[in-house]
């Protein structure tokens, strides 16, 4: 986690994915890719050279989707939320604060094994009415970080929620 000079009322956060939350997602693939590496190695069998280009394509796979993750940002500023992620070309995905309305954090069991978690963020924003924060620590209060600056948004710009209960 890194923080910028303050910007309005909250500091700005930039946020990133931990480099486990790559195994954790390519787990299976990596396990075959050592395998086919091992495999393809070994003289004497049949179909080594297969194993070999299946290993060295899958592990082109693997860099492209490592490099992904690692160079995916968060950034949770005063009204926004911003998350930039691609290698070749560069998405960025704006997320105005005051129209989120709910989160969810989520662990599966390699993320609870890891200390990681992925925290679901819904909005009524049109482009992107969700967003998911991957690999994120789980000690790491991002709910109650973001909840403040929601509700501070929502007071700046008078906006209130109707229920019906």
């Amino acid at each position: 986690m890194m923080t910028d000079a303050p910007t309005g009322h909250f500091q700005s956060i930039v946020l990133q994915p931990h480099a486990g939350q790559f195994v954790i997602d390519e787990l299976p693939a990596i396990v075959l890719c050592c395998a086919a590496w091992v495999y393809g190695g070994m003289e004497g069998l049949p179909l080594t050279a297969l194993a070999v280009s299946v290993a060295a394509l899958l592990s082109l796979a693997l860099l492209y989707r490592f490099i992904y993750l690692r160079r995916t940002r968060y950034h949770i500023g005063s009204e926004q939320l911003i998350s930039r992620h691609g290698v070749l070309s560069r998405k960025t995905d704006y997320m105005e604060q005051y129209r989120i309305v709910d989160f969810v954090e989520h662990q599966n069991l390699m993320q609870q094994l890891c200390g990681l978690k992925t925290v679901r963020i819904f909005s009524m924003d049109r482009n992107t009415p969700r967003l998911d924060l991957v690999g994120i620590r789980h000690n790491f209060d991002v709910v109650t970080l973001i909840r403040e600056r929601v509700e501070y948004n929502k007071r700046k710009k008078g906006i209130y929620e109707i229920t019906n209960h």
